[in-house]
């Protein structure tokens, strides 16, 4: 069959961006078991865009282009939002217990990848293939699964690694939020604490869990207009310092070698400038806005990538990617039982952190905090949990999983 290849501009790129979420919308909120799990609107409406779009591929031979320069500024917005929302200072207000549960995400950063390149080499992938199924999609999400999928697909040759990380993270979603529940619930079973028949974590849950960015984006914002140019200015700071610094890193040699992602320089300089400007500058940094800027760019972001998806890419990987998927949640389950819950304290907080590390330790931080919700409803407050999970699951995870990805890559085996 003859391929006829339709380039779609910017214009015509942020339109279907646009109506590709409103449909995830619109299905989101009509379709049960899309919002019982927590399905981000993107992904559910770019998942029905991506099938369509495989149908006139198969039927009639059309490939869609979209404009890859708008999909980019998108992404590197979401992640200078991550780095902008990154306060330190609120490492205090977490104290040792988060301390250690992000040295503990961390050791699993390099369990979960270490599994999936294992699985990978095992079944005759490409070892990069483990860290796409590893920390990239499950604990980075669809953000950082695009991402990286794209990286990975023009630096290091990779085809197929945006699908199979669209597809792996939408998996992680879903068993984050069937895993998370069972395990806490056995946990608490063995110390015999009893159902309450009052729903105490609505209100009781702190104000830091209720304002984290990103823990609720669908929340009101109230925003100004001032507030709004300041935030942009902030957030085209950390473009050109990613634009900047790629063209330098290009010139320096062992940056070279580490192929940094662009994205990686959004994310640091939107981390120096929130706690420069806060801690020596005493600068209000507007969250709010942040938050409102950086979910509108992941969800035009995603929506781009799931439309460019190419699912027949996926047909000769699905196979190994279930079989790693599968190895991968039961990781997840047995860590989250026996390690998280121990060193956490063996009590009630502990349990209830042990089903937020399965939400986002497989999918992201609002299936984190939805599992603890449901634990929080039946079994009484945790106020220890609505603190820790929300900063580590969605501030200093991206951090620690940068690193971690950047150090597996220049290992000799991964080439």
């Amino acid at each position: 069959m003859e391929l006829t290849e339709i380039t779609l501009n910017g214009y015509y790129t942020l339109i279907l961006a646009t109506i590709v979420l409103l449909v995830g919308q619109f299905l989101v909120k009509k379709i049960k078991f899309l919002a019982d799990f927590n399905i981000p609107e993107p992904v559910a409406g770019g998942l029905l865009a991506a099938a369509i779009i495989y149908f006139l591929n198969h039927q009639y031979g059309y490939v869609f282009n979209i404009q890859k320069e708008l999909q980019t500024a998108c992404m590197l917005m979401f992640f200078s939002s991550i780095g902008l929302s990154a306060d330190f200072r609120r490492l205090k207000a977490g104290g040792m217990p988060l301390v250690i549960l992000t040295v503990l995400v961390g050791f699993f950063l390099l369990v979960q990848n270490g599994v999936g390149v294992a699985l990978a080499s095992m079944l005759g992938l490409d070892p990069i293939m483990g860290l796409v199924a590893g920390s990239i999609s499950l604990i980075g999400g669809h953000g950082t699964a695009g991402a990286w999928g794209a990286t990975l697909e023009n630096n290091y040759g990779v085809t197929g690694a945006v699908t199979m990380g669209i597809a792996a993270a939408t998996y992680g979603l879903v068993a984050g939020g069937l895993v998370g529940g069972p395990v806490a619930k056995r946990l608490i079973k063995k110390m015999n604490i009893q159902a309450t028949v009052t729903n105490t974590n609505k209100s009781d849950s702190s104000d830091d869990a209720n304002n984290t960015v990103f823990e609720k984006s669908d929340s009101v914002r109230l925003i100004t207009a001032v507030s709004a140019v300041e935030t942009l200015a902030l957030f085209a700071v950390c473009l050109v310092a990613a634009d900047y610094m790629s063209g330098v890193a290009k010139d320096i040699e062992w940056l070279a070698q580490l192929k940094v992602p662009t994205f990686v320089w959004a994310l640091g300089t939107g981390v120096i400038l929130r706690n420069v400007l806060t801690s020596i500058f005493n600068f209000d940094m507007f969250d709010r806005a942040i938050d409102v800027f950086g979910n509108a760019s992941l969800s035009l972001f995603l929506a781009m990538a799931l439309m460019s998806l190419k699912l027949w890419e996926l047909a000769d990987l699905a196979g190994p990617l279930v079989i790693i998927l599968g190895v991968q949640t039961i990781v997840m389950i047995v860590f989250a039982y026996f390690i998280t819950f121990r060193i956490m304290g063996k009590n009630y907080d502990a349990a209830v952190l042990a089903a937020g590390h399965c939400g986002f330790g497989m999918g992201a931080t609002p299936t984190a905090v939805a599992n603890m919700q449901a634990i929080t409803d039946r079994y009484g407050a945790s106020h220890k949990a609505f603190l820790i999970i929300p900063m580590v699951g969605a501030f200093f995870v991206d951090l620690m999983n940068l690193v971690v990805l950047q150090g597996f890559l220049v290992l000799p085996f991964m080439r």
